[in-house]
């Protein structure tokens, strides 16, 4: 069977222009930020945004935004996507204060709502927890189709991490979130509720396939994120 949406990545990968990525690193939370733009219409992306958070005094501040809000005035970006590849473990994300200040569209996997649901169950959530996904403004599935600026992008979904991990190849950079590691680093764990290792091999499978680029061996604009 043909995988369509791989295929149109992988197309998009050889005929696009190459985005303007920046990089933002969280040590605590081993955690990279970026900021993808289109050159020629300055329209961009946000992926996998942190919080900082504070476990001892359970405060949440706002520093590694305000660093990601700051270079985004600087280079006069105008932000239309709030990308999240997975629900964080480990980390929080500051998408709401983002688009607070930035604007943009928050977006997510579809599969968001298994997540939900499971979490949901497992900690006991009230029936005001939503498990549809509403927190969010747009969820994609894949092989769906956007774009930054001129600059054509398309989803993967790269479930085994989470059941709603995704990956976002936009013009020639491919973004896996914790599907591969950068570039050497193995793969995320998958023992949480709802992940499982199998499905992340066969994700993983799914990637190489498109090499080059979407491969740990790819070009520098291929950006693996960590945790």
């Amino acid at each position: 069977m043909t995988d369509t949406a791989l295929q149109q990545a992988i197309a998009q990968v050889k005929e696009s222009a190459a985005p303007v990525v920046r990089t933002f690193f969280d040590e605590p939370t081993f955690t990279a930020t970026h900021v993808v733009h289109d050159p020629a219409t300055k329209r961009a992306a946000i992926i996998d945004s942190v919080a900082d958070f504070d476990q001892p005094s359970g405060r949440i501040t706002h520093t590694s935004a305000d660093a990601v809000i700051a270079y985004v005035r600087d280079e006069g970006l105008s932000v239309d996507w709030l990308l999240e590849t997975h629900a964080h473990a480990d980390h929080l994300s500051d998408a709401p204060y983002l688009q607070e200040h930035l604007g943009g569209r928050i977006v997510i996997g579809r599969d968001i709502l298994t997540v939900q649901g499971v979490f949901g169950t497992i900690f006991n959530e009230p029936d005001s927890f939503a498990r549809d996904g509403s927190q969010f403004d747009q969820l994609m599935g894949d092989g769906e189709a956007f774009a930054l600026g001129n600059i054509p992008a398309v989803a993967l979904h790269v479930p085994g991490h989470t059941p709603a991990c995704m990956a976002y190849v936009i013009g020639d950079a491919a973004f896996v979130g914790d599907t591969l590691f950068m570039p050497d680093y193995g793969t995320a764990r998958a023992d949480f509720p709802g992940g499982d290792a199998r499905t992340l091999f066969r994700s993983i499978r799914r990637l190489m396939q498109g090499k080059p680029p979407l491969a740990p061996n790819a070009p520098a604009t291929c950006m693996f994120t960590a945790m």
